[in-house]
């Protein structure tokens, strides 16, 4: 079967491949909605590392996104059956201590591997998760969520007792889907929102408190700390957590910054801190995200992060979506059909 592939060969140009594809047993699903990732610009705009692009590309880009079943010679799923598609493509050498997603040998789509931006996408059975009574631009977010889930899950594996206060630094979207599901899994727990931008923190209505990190004095503290800052905020972000987090607390860094970020290890020291790095996520964690999303509330609340931009009919408006997504706070997301 012949499929259309909308690869980035270099920063800025797509070039469309023709692939022939068989999937003997592999699902055939239509991509519906798929959504942008900050990695996704870093790539098209060509912000990695030379030699990382040199390495990765060409690929088709994109990692988050939900579809329809066409075929399934497996008989797992059903033709019309609305999935999830997982990008992570499981290590043959399985390690069952070792979280899927960390395994050695392990790939990710849209990471040296084509993504989702296919005419089809082809995986196998365990790389879809079914889903119902979500809106399709809501679930095409399902990844973002689920790496939320997976930082949280971690956190709740290392965490002590106390939980009283919970910080989370970053005010963009995974800050804000961080903080959700700490509110959904510590209800009794005061969730904390520290950023920079008050517009932006202003959405985080949901949580116990809100910060601007400038106004932040030496009297607040918290428990456990995420940091969800991410790029040139990230050092900042540690620094504070460092000083306002309470002894023997738990920090998950999230954010993803390009540069090597320093870190004060003398005060980690005397306060006995846990730091644990939490990157994508694994099957668990997009099932915990799917019985998450199934909230109608949380639905909504997901629904004020998204911002849908006109559908993908033909390869121009693959670029116009990536400019939009420039002046985009929080989440785009696009219906997939070219």
């Amino acid at each position: 079967m012949l499929n259309s592939v909308y690869q980035l060969i270099s920063p800025k140009i797509i070039s469309i491949k023709y692939q022939d594809i068989s999937f003997d047993d592999e699902v055939l699903v239509r991509p519906d909605y798929l959504a942008l990732c900050h990695a996704d610009q870093r790539y098209y705009q060509g912000k990695r590392d030379a030699k990382v692009l040199r390495k990765k590309l060409p690929m088709a880009l994109i990692h988050e996104g939900c579809g329809t079943v066409l075929y399934d010679p497996t008989h797992t799923f059903q033709p019309g059956e609305k999935v999830i598609m997982i990008p992570n493509v499981l290590s043959t050498d399985r390690e069952d201590a070792i979280f899927e997603n960390y395994r050695k040998g392990s790939a990710f789509l849209s990471s040296g591997r084509d993504g989702f931006m296919r005419e089809f996408v082809n995986l196998k059975p365990d790389r879809l998760v079914r889903y119902e009574g979500i809106e399709g631009k809501i679930a095409a977010i399902t990844e973002f969520v689920s790496v939320g889930m997976h930082g949280v899950n971690r956190f709740s594996k290392l965490a002590h007792s106390y939980k009283e206060r919970i910080g989370v630094w970053g005010d963009g979207s995974l800050a804000f889907v961080v903080s959700s599901i700490l509110k959904y899994r510590f209800p009794e727990s005061k969730i904390c929102v520290m950023g920079k931008n008050a517009d932006k923190l202003n959405q985080f209505s949901f949580a116990d408190e809100i910060h601007l990190i400038d106004d932040l004095t030496d009297s607040f503290t918290v428990d456990h700390a995420f940091e969800c800052a991410g790029g040139e905020g990230s050092a900042y972000a540690i620094d504070d957590i460092i000083r306002f987090i309470n002894p023997q607390g738990v920090v998950a860094l999230m954010g993803v910054s390009e540069a090597k970020v320093p870190i004060n290890t003398r005060d980690i020291l005397e306060k006995g801190l846990t730091f644990v790095g939490c990157s994508r996520s694994g099957r668990e964690d997009f099932e915990n995200a799917v019985d998450f999303m199934k909230d109608k509330k949380i639905q909504n609340r997901l629904n004020s992060i998204i911002y849908e931009t006109e559908p993908v009919e033909k390869l121009l408006d693959i670029h116009r979506v990536f400019s939009v997504d420039m002046n985009t706070n929080f989440k785009t997301v696009f219906r997939w059909e070219i």
